[in-house]
């Protein structure tokens, strides 16, 4: 049985819907009005084998804090919703990218338990109409509303672009690890018996 998930977010400052598989080949097709964020969400997807539809619209006349803050949030509840009870899962996922001269490292434990430890330094304010900024916002967003706690680290990198693209990516093959089955596992991987 496929793990899927549809959510719908309506505000004043965003309306968004998303549909997500956990279980797919990673297709997608993303439409959020910022073309690098576009760019780094279908990074995500074809990393991590979700397939995933997810259509943003946000006040970007303002900027794209609200855009990319509400993306996170929906993309978090989907994958919550997607991983139900999480029985027979590895819960914990890490991954170490390489990009050129970019190194990326995520960790992250599907615990019920958010947190976030975010340690980048990028070098300018945009990459496009993307402010670089907005990656600790996004993340943050993702962790809460999955109750994830989620750890990502640049070890090197001097390209904004390398770094974000290493970051969506080593969080997507991270996330991968953690969602998929181990036959050894009975119920949830814990000592309290749920997660």
């Amino acid at each position: 049985m496929e793990r899927t998930a549809r959510i719908e977010r309506e505000t004043k400052e965003t309306k968004i819907n998303i549909t997500l598989c956990l279980d797919g080949t990673g297709k997608s097709e993303i439409k959020s009005g910022i073309s690098f964020f576009d760019h780094v969400l279908e990074c995500f997807a074809k990393h991590s084998f979700i397939d995933m539809n997810f259509y943003i619209e946000g006040d970007l006349k303002v900027d794209g804090h609200h855009t990319v803050e509400d993306a996170g949030i929906v993309l978090g509840q989907a994958i919550a919703k997607a991983l139900g009870d999480k029985k027979g899962i590895k819960r914990f996922g890490q991954y170490m990218l390489p990009m050129d001269e970019t190194l990326a490292l995520c960790a992250l434990d599907l615990s019920g338990r958010p947190y976030l430890v975010f340690d980048a330094d990028f070098q300018t304010e945009c990459v496009g109409l993307f402010e670089t900024q907005l990656v600790r916002e996004f993340f943050y967003s993702v962790s809460y509303a999955a109750g994830m706690n989620l750890h990502i680290k640049i070890l090197s990198g001097d390209n904004d672009h390398h770094m974000i693209e290493a970051i969506f990516k080593a969080f997507a093959k991270a996330l991968s690890e953690a969602v998929s089955f181990d036959p050894r596992i009975d119920g949830v991987l814990s000592t309290k018996g749920s997660l």
